[in-house]
């Protein structure tokens, strides 16, 4: 067997051992993620029969920012699948519109009525992305629009930039379309200063929305500024919030990884929700990564490697 080859089914092994440690199972996955090419989708594939939704959720996102079309089967049979959490279907969902084909609008408008609200306003937004990716709007924008400095693939475009101020209206208007809305929380995220991490968290409050605070919180962790904490830890501690979006405040304080988030986090480990206490368990290992000395955060491959080494020197 082709060495690489075998190297990414001994990762997709780890990532699909229920016996092993959530965290290191996480490790894998990035690490499969950041190798792609179709044996590691094939991998990452096998990880949407696991209990975890949190997992899954993750599984699908990976496969989203890989930008593989060879994906787009298996995203589509996870949206479909109503046995699958909303969570999990909302992120095949994302997925699907990051990748960005036309050949996803059928089955995204399919559900883009979706009678459970996450659901449909990930297909709508999916759609919007693609009209956009297609549209001579984008490509009168192109020169205006800021770079992502996250390099992430985003359900939405960054707005052109205006003022904090008049970014921060649009993004707080619950009466504005959802679309408009995340651009111009993209160009927030995009100017990274203080008073745009402000404005952001701010986005907390919206009511509308759980999808869109649930990406809010996920901005805030790319963001890492510590100025969020107080607003994630807030929402993080309310019971009656949506567990979508108390993972994703978790998660986004593992990736500040302050030592108040460390304490913040190790009071939720236990909690009722599953999604909420597994995302706080894999946010206290990348409070670690954040506090180490480690390259790399997603690096199975080289752990593997290391591991061989050192058996080749105990004999």
């Amino acid at each position: 067997m082709d060495r690489d080859v075998e190297s990414v089914r001994k990762i997709g092994d780890i990532l699909n051992d229920q016996n092993k440690q959530l965290a290191e199972r996480f490790r894998a996955l990035f690490t499969l993620r950041n190798l792609g090419g179709e044996n590691a989708i094939s991998c990452i594939g096998k990880s949407f029969s696991d209990p975890s939704a949190l997992l899954k959720h993750e599984s699908a996102y990976c496969l989203g920012q890989m930008q593989d079309e060879r994906a787009i089967p298996l995203l589509i049979s996870v949206l479909e699948d109503d046995t699958q959490e909303t969570i999990v279907r909302h992120e095949a969902g994302e997925a699907l519109g990051a990748i960005g084909l036309p050949s996803s609008i059928e089955v995204l408008k399919k559900y883009e009525h979706h009678p459970v609200q996450e659901i449909s306003e990930t297909c709508q937004l999916a759609l919007q992305r693609l009209e956009w990716l297609a549209s001579q709007q984008k490509v009168e924008e192109a020169s205006r629009l800021r770079p992502n400095p996250f390099s992430s693939v985003d359900p939405a475009p960054p707005a052109v930039e205006t003022s904090v101020a008049e970014l921060r209206q649009i993004l707080l208007d619950q009466g504005q379309p959802l679309f408009g809305r995340y651009r111009a929380m993209f160009a927030l995220r995009n100017l990274n200063t203080e008073e745009s991490v402000l404005a952001i968290a701010e986005g907390l409050k919206c009511t509308d929305s759980a999808l869109f605070r649930h990406e809010i919180a996920y901005v805030l962790g790319q963001m890492q500024h510590e100025a969020s904490i107080p607003q994630l830890q807030e929402q993080l501690a309310k019971v009656s919030e949506d567990p979508m979006v108390r993972h994703e405040c978790a998660e986004a304080l593992g990736s500040i990884a302050a030592e108040k988030c460390l304490e913040t986090l190790q009071g939720y480990v236990k909690d009722e929700a599953r999604v909420v206490r597994e995302s706080c368990i894999i946010a206290l290992d990348m409070c670690e990564y954040e506090n180490s000395n480690d390259f790399q955060y997603a690096n199975a491959l080289g752990k593997m490697q290391g591991d061989a080494k050192e058996g080749l020197v105990k004999s």
